[in-house]
C-alpha cells in the first residue's frame, strides 16, 4: 500500500477533477506484476494502467488501491468492473470513495463476487491523498493550504519591504516542488503588485506542471505591465474581483488573456472569499495553494477557509518592525484564536519546515469510527 501511495502522490494537482490514486498488482507467487497511477488530466484510472501492465498475471493476485474503485460508469467503464474481469481475488483499499455514485458500492460489488477486501490500509495517509477531491465532493470547495516563508518571529519582510530571501535555496526548491501538486496558486493583490511573481514552477523537469494562477484582487490593481499578465498567455491566469468592478479594466486583462471571475463582496465589504472557493470548486480545482500576502492569508483563517498551513521558519530574527505573517485577526480571547495540529516537522537545509491541519478539519471531513 505504501508503493500505491507513493504512485498517487506522483501526480498530485495534475489530475483535474479526478483524486490521484495509485494501483499495485501483486500476482499469486507475490512479485509485483503492475503499477499505475492516474494519468494527467484524470483518466485514465490508476487500476486500468495497472491490471493493463500486469496482464494475465493479474488472475488470482491481489490489488492494492489508495482509494476504493469507482462505481459510475464515466468516461471510461467503472474500475471495480475491471477488477472483476481480471479475476484478482483479494482487492486492498487505503480508503473508502467519498463520491456518493462509489461509496462503498464497490466494496459490496467485490465481495459478492466472492473476491475479499481488505479495507482502511494506510487510512491516514490515503485519506490526506484524496483531502481536495473529499473536499471538493462534500464542502463544494477545494482543500486550501496556506504556505508561509518567514523569519523565526513570523515576519516575511522587513519594514522597507526586503524579503529576499528570508528562506534558504533548498527550503525555496521544496516550495517550488509544493507547486507542482497544486492545481491552483492564490496570492493577493498586494503580493502580486509588491512582488511582482511569476508562480511558476521552475523545477527542472517540472516546468510543465505549474498550476493556475490565481490573483484575488477586489479592486483591480494588478497592473496590465505585470510577470502574471504578460505571461498569461502562456500560463493560465485568473483574477478574482467584485461584481461590476471596473469592466473597461476587467476588459484590458481579458484581452490579455487573463481569465476573469466576479464574485460578491461580504458584509464587511471584502472579496467574499468562500463564494470564490466554490467557484473554483465548480471548475474542478481539488486543491488550491495559498502564497499569501498577509491581508489574504488573515482573511482566509478568519472565515475558516484554510485546511492545512504549511510553515517555512528561517533561523533569524527581523524584529517587531518587520512585516507580520498576518494582518489584524480582532483575537480578543485565546479561545476565539485559530487553533492548529501539527502533523510534520523537517529541517531542509538551514530551515525548518512545520505542516500544520487547522483543529478539526480531517475529522469533520472523514468522520471518526
Amino acid at each position: 500500500m505504501k508503493s500505491a501511495l507513493a504512485l498517487a502522490r506522483r501526480h498530485l494537482g495534475n489530475t483535474g477533477e479526478n483524486p490521484s490514486v495509485g494501483c499495485v498488482i501483486v500476482d499469486t507467487a507475490g512479485n509485483v506484476s503492475g503499477r499505475g497511477s492516474t494519468a494527467r488530466g484524470g483518466r485514465p484510472h490508476a487500476e486500468t494502467l495497472a491490471l493493463a501492465q500486469a496482464g494475465p498475471a493479474a488472475k488470482g493476485g491481489s490489488a492494492y488501491v489508495t482509494l476504493e474503485p469507482c462505481a459510475h460508469r464515466g468516461a471510461t467503464p467503472p474500475c471495480v468492473d475491471a477488477l472483476i474481469t481480471a479475476g484478482v481475488s483479494r482487492v486492498v483499499i487505503g480508503t473508502k470513495d467519498p463520491d456518493p455514485r462509489t461509496a462503498g458500492k464497490s466494496i459490496s460489488k467485490l465481495e459478492g463476487s466472492g473476491i475479499e477486501v481488505v479495507s482502511d490500509t494506510c487510512r491516514a495517509d490515503a485519506q490526506e491523498a484524496i483531502l481536495g477531491f473529499t473536499s471538493r465532493i462534500k464542502r463544494g470547495r477545494p482543500a486550501v493550504t496556506l504556505k508561509m516563508a518567514t523569519s523565526l518571529d513570523g515576519k516575511i519582510a522587513t519594514h522597507s519591504g526586503h524579503s529576499q530571501w528570508i528562506t534558504g535555496e533548498a527550503a525555496r526548491k521544496a516550495a517550488h516542488l509544493l507547486r507542482s501538486e497544486h492545481d491552483a496558486i492564490m496570492v493577493g493583490s498586494g503580493t502580486a503588485v509588491e512582488d511582482n511573481p511569476d508562480l511558476t514552477c521552475r523545477i527542472e523537469g517540472l516546468e510543465d506542471r505549474s498550476p493556475v494562477r490565481i490573483v484575488a484582487d477586489g479592486r483591480l490593481r494588478l497592473p496590465l505591465t505585470s510577470n502574471l499578465v504578460t505571461s498569461a498567455v502562456d500560463h493560465p491566469t485568473w483574477v478574482i474581483t467584485a461584481k461590476a468592478e471596473n469592466k473597461p479594466r476587467q476588459k484590458a486583462l481579458k484581452d490579455a488573456g487573463v481569465e476573469i471571475i466576479e464574485v460578491g463582496r461580504n458584509p464587511t465589504g471584502e472579496l467574499d472569499l468562500s463564494e470564490a472557493l466554490n467557484v473554483l470548486g465548480a471548475r474542478g480545482l481539488n486543491r488550491v495553494l495559498v502564497e499569501g500576502g498577509s491581508h489574504l492569508a488573515a482573511s482566509l483563517l478568519r472565515t475558516h477557509l484554510v485546511d492545512r498551513v504549511i510553515w517555512y521558519r528561517a533561523p533569524l530574527v527581523i524584529g517587531g518592525d518587520g512585516r507580520p505573517a498576518f494582518e489584524a485577526m480582532a483575537v480578543g480571547q485565546l479561545n476565539d484564536a485559530v487553533g492548529l495540529k501539527r502533523i510534520s516537522l523537517e529541517t531542509i537545509g538551514k530551515d525548518v519546515t512545520e505542516t500544520y491541519e487547522i483543529h478539526g478539519v480531517t475529522d469533520a471531513l472523514f468522520g471518526v469510527d
